[in-house]
């Protein structure tokens, strides 16, 4: 490699690759950018709210752990909520994520996301080596139609790109972080230690 040559980030996607590496690379730059609009807060930072808004960094990060979980344990494989979410009295509610986040510590709420999407990029490894993205889902519709695994993929890059959104603006209020990708040398943190 020559020492001017421009090498991607660990969290680009392929410039050119298949489609099933391009939409997961998609998905891991949001999960990437996400994280980095959260990494290294305390309490005080996961739950700060803009304006009448209820939405706070804690909660996204609880929503966006449960919706890994749910997209690829109960919607693809067809798996009740179990594990971490068990443990932590889920309840199949829209708000229960947000609403609840702030009974948890940082250190948990870090460690509910960082699992949920390491135990996702295992699934989702495995399923697609296993039967591409067009294998059907254990989820259907009333029509008895079942949902392709590229459709739930395309489905949690959605969930990720709304609340990426909502993460940048209140990290912004937070402590002033701005920018639309983490500096080349980031590595993910856990909760602030000071």
């Amino acid at each position: 490699m020559a020492e001017n040559e421009w090498v991607s980030p660990w969290w680009e996607p392929p410039i050119a690759g298949s489609d099933s590496e391009h939409l997961v690379g998609a998905l891991d730059r949001l999960r990437t950018t996400f994280r980095y609009k959260v990494d290294g807060l305390d309490a005080a930072g996961l739950d700060t709210r803009i304006g009448k808004s209820s939405i706070t960094l804690g909660g996204l990060m609880k929503h966006l752990a449960a919706n890994e979980d749910y997209m690829f344990n109960v919607k693809f494989r067809g798996l009740p909520m179990d594990g971490p979410w068990v443990e932590n009295g889920w309840r199949d509610d829209n708000d229960w994520e947000f609403n609840s986040a702030a009974d948890n510590t940082p250190e948990e709420l870090y460690a509910l996301w960082d699992g949920a999407v390491e135990r996702s990029r295992q699934t989702l490894a495995t399923a697609i080596a296993d039967g591409g993205l067009d294998q059907p889902a254990d989820i259907s519709w009333p029509d008895g139609q079942h949902a392709s695994l590229r459709r739930l993929v395309c489905d949690l890059i959605e969930e990720y790109g709304r609340h990426t959104g909502h993460a940048d603006l209140i990290r912004e209020a937070v402590d002033g972080r701005v920018g639309e990708d983490p500096p080349r040398e980031w590595k993910p943190i856990a909760a602030k230690t000071s």
